[in-house]
């Protein structure tokens, strides 16, 4: 198998078929394009995420509690605490451990995220550092959203521009090659997108929005904005129409691909959420005013054979492409 997440074929041939018993409690199980347990506790809904970073050796820290936050954001969720699990390798420092740490405690409050939990060890079954997260949020059963509720007349909306977290990674994996090739100023900026990757706001905003103005969502991780894009239409049984030149990008994103001929649709892309809505005008005001920019880059239709991507809204055929599930994420195509 590739290296990345597994496909998604193999996921239900190897994984979810297997998972027979699920408690009456068990609201969401595990599915495609789901990104949240969800549990019945009563009046309230208990919401739970888990995540490894595997993919990034700098940063690891940070991006660990964004990634599993952002799961529980994308059910309109605040997440609450945090069980965090470090896996060092054998000859890591002190140091090491107490800059991993501090990047999660910093950026664990900075969301007002308690740290709950967790397990720290040093093993030989890894060769750098590894986390492992998991988020547990609660919420009011009216203002929980789930990935399966895209309908056909949906807009689909892109919160950001596109891939932060994969242009942060890249620029802080390749620093010194990307400072001689663009300069240190243009890295910098780059490297700044890591500040951009929570989509708490933006997921806690739409939860209180409520399911009649957000039908369904899901922030975007490994396999990118097109993996996210088929995952939510796969999750819902429904087609979905891309317009690609309606998705924002920087220009810090847009060179780096460039440079290494990655595709920046199938990058990892934390700091984007995808929502489809029947009233976009309601949610492009509701981000408006967050200071979160939005933008409409697709459709949702009816028929679950008709997922594809169009250059613009124009449709042409002679520019269409169809839109595929995710494979290996473009992040590990970086020459290493």
């Amino acid at each position: 198998m590739e290296i990345g997440k597994v496909p998604h074929d193999l996921l239900n041939q190897i994984v979810f078929q297997k998972l027979k018993h699920f408690d009456q409690k068990v609201k969401v199980a595990p599915g495609i394009g789901e990104d949240c347990a969800i549990l019945d506790i009563g009046e309230q809904f208990l919401v739970l995420s888990c995540d490894p970073i595997t993919g990034a050796s700098k940063e690891v820290g940070r991006l660990a509690v964004y990634v599993s936050c952002n799961d529980i954001a994308s059910c309109g969720v605040r997440p609450l605490g945090l069980l965090v699990t470090i896996l060092l390798p054998p000859g890591s420092s002190e140091d090491d451990l107490d800059r991993t740490m501090t990047e999660i405690a910093e950026t664990a409050t900075s969301l007002d995220v308690s740290i709950i939990g967790g397990h720290t060890e040093v093993t030989d079954a890894v060769n750098r550092i590894v986390i492992n997260t998991t988020a547990v949020g609660i919420s009011d059963k009216k203002h929980v959203i789930f990935s399966a509720g895209a309908a056909p007349g949906d807009k689909v909306i892109l919160t950001k521009t596109a891939a932060p977290e994969g242009t942060a990674i890249i620029a802080f994996e390749k620093e010194e090659e990307l400072t001689k090739e663009f300069g240190a100023g243009f890295v910098g900026r780059a490297q700044a997108m890591m500040r951009q990757i929570s989509v708490i706001d933006e997921g806690v905003a739409a939860g209180r929005l409520g399911t009649v103005s957000v039908h369904a969502m899901h922030d975007i991780t490994e396999g990118g904005i097109y993996g996210a894009l088929w995952e939510i239409a796969e999750a819902s049984k429904t087609g979905i129409l891309v317009y690609e030149d309606s998705i924002p990008m920087a220009e810090e994103t847009r060179k780096i691909c460039g440079y290494y001929r990655l595709n920046p649709f199938r990058l990892i892309a934390g700091g984007n959420m995808v929502l489809t809505t029947p009233d976009s005008d309601l949610v492009l005001k509701t981000m408006r005013d967050l200071n979160i920019p939005a933008t409409v880059i697709g459709e949702i239709v009816e028929n679950p054979m008709k997922r594809l991507i169009y250059k613009n809204e124009k449709r042409e055929v002679e520019q269409m492409s169809v839109l595929r599930a995710p494979k290996s994420d473009e992040l590990y195509k970086l020459p290493r």
